[in-house]
């Protein structure tokens, strides 16, 4: 039994809110995760998750609440002073994140998309960043697509290098934004096989996904969210098996009668 104050949290949002506009699609949204832990986001179109996944790195700025990922925080709340571009910057660095589109750069190799950031960001030489890149190309599976550009690999492949891009800057956390949404379905399981490699490392990860058996089997918990609050969350398997809210219940029904998702447990 533990004893004496918990651990901090890798990943902590506290009280977030966003609106845009009149639309507010965050509300007082709380959630942490530790280190090592995987938290997959799962919930209907427009219910806030990538929003939420924004907020974590600051391509969106929240309007109140704070955000702290490792040893960084930033809070917003109408007193508080708004981070600067470098700060900003410096906690990007420190936050990998994967898109559903995978903006590799077109007229550079994979080798010198996987590169770039290391050298234009971290300042890394050329004799370091090199070595690091290759060993991530074969990590993801692509030692031999090194010398190849962007317009010659599949939809899969691209999204492979799209993650060896975001490791190359040594992150200490991992966010998916719907990584696999964007491919044909015969090439979705070789990116969540890179993911679920991820996963065994103990990368600290919080993925938005529609793969409802892949957080079943890969995250450590589950949170459903609907209309921009989080409606449940919990162990992975109880909150899909298992779900105590009839929302997460009706979510999730569509998956079960598609054959997207184990069926729920007797």
């Amino acid at each position: 039994m533990r004893t004496g104050p918990m651990p901090e949290p890798k990943i902590e949002v506290a009280a977030l809110r966003k609106c845009f506009g009149d639309l507010e699609v965050l509300k007082d949204i709380n959630l942490r995760v530790d280190a090592g832990g995987v938290v997959a986001l799962i919930g209907p179109s427009g219910s806030g998750k990538s929003t939420l996944l924004r907020c974590m790195n600051l391509l969106v700025l929240p309007d109140g609440g704070r955000v702290r990922v490792g040893g960084d925080s930033f809070a917003f709340g109408s007193g508080d002073r708004l981070p600067g571009v470098k700060e900003i910057a410096r906690f990007r660095a420190n936050t990998g994140m994967v898109f559903q589109h995978f903006n590799l750069f077109p007229h550079m190799s994979v080798l010198a998309n996987v590169m770039e950031g290391p050298l234009t960001v971290r300042g890394m030489k050329k004799a370091q960043a090199e070595p690091l890149a290759r060993r991530l190309l074969s990590k993801v599976g692509l030692a031999d697509k090194a010398d190849a550009y962007p317009s010659k690999l599949s939809g899969g492949q691209k999204q492979r290098v799209a993650i060896a891009r975001a490791l190359a800057m040594e992150p200490e956390v991992m966010l998916f934004d719907e990584a696999t949404s964007a491919l044909d379905p015969e090439l979705v399981g070789e990116v969540l096989n890179v993911m679920r490699g991820l996963a065994a490392e103990g990368m600290t990860m919080v993925i938005v996904t529609h793969e409802i058996a892949f957080a079943r089997e890969v995250a450590d918990r589950v949170v459903f969210m609907r209309d921009g609050v989080v409606v449940e969350e919990g162990p992975a398997r109880e909150v899909i098996d298992t779900p105590r809210e009839a929302a997460t219940r009706a979510f999730l029904s569509h998956f079960h009668k598609r054959g997207e998702a184990p069926a729920p447990s007797a």
